[in-house]
């Protein structure tokens, strides 16, 4: 059974921070006033819980062998190539992070700074979907050697 809560946590942090992501890019990206800020705060909010819970989730499928052996992962080269990619979006999202929480903290937003932050958004997006084609791909047995 826990096997089976931790498979559908991870996988609704994973829609939950998709999306939540996604929506930021477009708040962001779009016409920007304090409306649109202030809902881009709201689902950053849900971007930072469902990223916790999926990495909470995933160590623990890990480490606790829920799935598979823990070596099956350890010598699975497209494990490697997924937590690469997580590594690269936990790097990506340093300055998002840092300034929103400056907006957060009364800073004043400014229109420059959420069009970069839209366009990390859009680079992380892709990067979570790459992921994604990289876990079937291991729940099939490549990668490994």
């Amino acid at each position: 059974m826990l096997r089976i809560v931790l498979a559908a946590l991870h996988l609704l942090a994973l829609g939950i921070g998709l999306g939540a992501v996604w929506s930021r890019a477009r708040l962001l990206g779009g016409r920007f006033d304090s409306g649109a800020v202030r809902r881009a705060l709201v689902v950053d909010s849900w971007w930072g819980v469902a990223a916790v819970v999926w990495l909470a989730t995933g160590l623990w499928r890990l480490f606790a062998a829920t799935e598979k052996a823990t070596t099956y992962y350890m010598t699975n080269r497209v494990f490697f190539a997924k937590m690469g990619m997580f590594v690269l979006v936990l790097i990506l999202e340093i300055g998002p992070m840092i300034t929103l929480l400056r907006w957060r903290r009364g800073m004043q937003p400014d229109a420059s700074a959420a069009k970069r932050i839209a366009t990390i958004s859009y680079v992380e997006c892709l990067l979570v979907i790459a992921m994604v084609v990289a876990a079937v791909a291991m729940a099939r047995g490549y990668g490994v050697r």
